[in-house]
């Protein structure tokens, strides 16, 4: 990295308390060179660092963490605040495995008031924290660093609406961006945009305060005229919406001027009672290309030598629901927030009216496919598989209960890689495997992920597809073709010393094991369940009969996933003297690293199946439990 002659004097948060504007400035352009040539070589969120530099400086000269604590909602964001809380020199190692996380982690720093890796929690745990302060009698401020995108989210609502009436002492600073990943979605969003971008309310507000400057007639005429001046602030802010949830509204202020932060931060500090501080920033701030495109740099991949990544599920995806929207006008997609990541932008550009982008609302996302499902249209709900978890009794209550015919296509479902512990999509199959009416299937490939797609429109009842963050492996070429069903196993291979009974994304590794393991001499047979709920019971029975020996693998926690609902199948039809053994994750939250490097750390690659089938192999015909 080039030098950084400032920040490299920068051990923790005190270390920036004496510094002029001078060196002020000095450090923010460090900051923003570190951030460049850091991310773009690790990956992660580029954009939104780039526009929060200015204000976590400015945060960090007024507030003393770590006996004043600072919340970030959502986490990407955080990247400043560990530069400047004495992580500079491991800023290199970030999201990499044994590195630093890409989001606040309390296990990593004392200045990491709160886990955040999803939108929306952090005023209800700035307010949880600002409480426990004030019944144990502690000291130090709370603040919550929220971006506009936090605003579509109704748990922002919610703790708005319960702080107002407790009047909890605590600081709400909104970072105002425009944007979450992609532009912010929803009318709150309209009318922050109109303040944001329109030169009227500025002009208009230097006009009367240089009017009210020159008026001769005292106090009470300047009272009245600067009331009717925020009576006029008051329509074309957001300052209504705060203060009659009994919040104090301060702002707006510019982003990117530390010393005008920390004035207006300074004022909210000493009310003692709720505050919103209002701060306009640009995402990408400082970094051209990223200025220019703020969404294609919010979140970047590490660099990678080698060959060109190829195509992978989420590609596949968008394939099948730009052939599915041209062939029927009852299908409509939804998704949170998420239009970039779900490979969703370009079809929303094609088929307007047909795709929508709720904001960071899952579960209003949930509900709403329910009653377009009822209504008779085909939702596609295109979701996060840590996200979806969000919504967890809409899915149950809106609709399971009434067995609609919503279509849940689960992203980043298994391991994520380099985002870590808030989200890797590791909990699915278990709580959606709870839920009665609930298909769930899972596609080895982009073939057999289309074919499902297609099924799935005409399915009476709710489905979710699940499909891992990876490029596409390799099709299997299958005698007579393709089987056109969501509920059929499918043997992909013979075998009589051990079967492997695994799906999506580990079927392709299980048959690369196998193979492997056919050039030792043993012979092993590999069945695709396709699915995890309803599993093909006569196919698994019967294969696994035959062998005596089944070790079942899913990129999955162990506890409640796949291998239990095939130890359940074999307990029902009497077989309860097969040998059964499980290949999954530990039940723990899988840390952050290269998704093939935690695959491999987990054994779920080719090598690791293949080792384990030998250690089952070993421990049962040497007597071993």
């Amino acid at each position: 990295m080039r030098g950084q002659v400032v920040l490299e004097q920068i051990r923790g948060p005190w270390d920036i308390q004496g510094l002029n504007a001078c060196e002020l400035k000095e450090l923010c352009a460090d900051i923003r060179r570190v951030l460049v040539d850091g991310v773009t070589e690790t990956g992660g969120h580029l954009s939104s660092n780039l526009g929060i530099v200015e204000l976590t400086v400015a945060l960090h000269r007024v507030f003393n963490s770590p006996v004043d604590r600072i919340v970030w909602d959502v986490g990407h964001q955080g990247y400043v605040h560990k530069l400047l809380t004495g992580r500079g020199g491991r800023f290199d190692s970030l999201r990499q495995y044994g590195g630093l996380s890409g989001f606040p982690d309390p296990a990593e720093s004392v200045h990491d008031a709160f886990v955040a890796g999803h939108a929306g929690t952090g005023i209800s745990a700035a307010m949880g924290m600002a409480i426990a302060r004030d019944r144990l009698g502690g000291g130090g401020d709370v603040v919550a660093v929220i971006g506009d995108g936090s605003l579509t989210t109704g748990m922002s609502y919610e703790a708005l609406n319960h702080v107002g009436h407790l009047r909890t002492g605590m600081v709400i600073v909104l970072n105002d961006n425009g944007m979450s990943i992609s532009p912010t979605a929803g009318s709150l969003a309209r009318r922050l945009h109109m303040f944001r971008t329109g030169a009227a309310y500025s002009r208009v507000k230097r006009d009367a305060d240089d009017a009210l400057s020159s008026l001769p007639w005292g106090r009470r005429f300047r009272w009245l005229l600067s009331r009717l001046k925020a009576g006029f602030k008051s329509m074309v802010t957001p300052v209504m919406l705060f203060e009659d949830l009994g919040l104090t509204y301060l702002g707006p202020v510019d982003g990117h001027n530390v010393e005008a932060i920390e004035r207006v931060l300074r004022r909210a500090r000493v009310l003692r009672r709720p505050v919103v501080v209002h701060v306009i920033t640009q995402k990408g701030r400082g970094y051209g290309p990223a200025e220019r495109d703020p969404v294609a740099f919010h979140g970047l991949s590490p660099k990678r030598s080698g060959k060109e990544p190829g195509l992978t599920y989420t590609d596949a995806f968008t394939a099948s629901v730009r052939e599915l929207l041209e062939q029927d006008c009852r299908i409509v997609v939804l998704t949170a927030a998420m239009l970039q990541g779900t490979g969703l932008s370009g079809v929303a550009a094609e088929f307007p009216g047909r795709i929508f982008d709720v904001g960071i609302a899952e579960q209003h996302a949930v509900t709403l496919a329910a009653g377009m499902a009822a209504g008779g249209l085909k939702p596609v709900v295109a979701i996060y598989s840590t996200f979806l978890q969000r919504a967890f009794d809409q899915i149950v209550h809106d609709v399971c209960l009434p067995s609609l015919p919503v279509i849940f296509a689960i992203d980043r479902s298994g391991i994520v890689g380099e985002d870590g512990k808030t989200h890797q999509g590791i909990f699915d199959l278990a709580y959606l495997g709870a839920m009665p009416h609930m298909k769930i299937v899972a596609p080895r490939d982009g073939q057999q992920l289309r074919m499902m797609m297609r099924l799935a429109v005409n399915n009476f009842g709710p489905i979710a597809i699940r499909y891992p963050r990876a490029e596409l492996p390799v099709a299997v070429e299958q005698v007579g073709g393709l089987s056109e069903s969501l509920d059929e196993a499918e043997v992909l291979r013979e075998g009589s010393d051990l079967l492997i009974v695994a799906v999506g994304s580990m079927v392709m590794p299980s048959l690369e094991a196998a193979e492997s393991l056919a050039l030792e001499g043993v012979d092993v047979a590999v069945i695709d369940a396709r699915g995890a709920s309803p599993l093909d019971r006569d196919a698994i029975c019967s294969e696994a009969s035959k062998v005596g020996i089944v070790l079942t693998v899913e990129e999955h926690v162990r506890t409640g996933g796949f291998g239990s609902a095939v130890r359940a199948v074999l307990d029902d039809e009497g077989l309860e003297r097969i040998h059964v053994r499980h290949l999954a994750l530990p039940d723990e939250f899988v840390t952050h690293g290269d998704r093939k490097q935690l695959l491999a750390l987990y054994r779920l690659d080719a090598e690791g199946i293949a080792t384990a089938c030998r250690e089952v192999l070993a421990c049962i015909y040497t007597g071993g439990v």
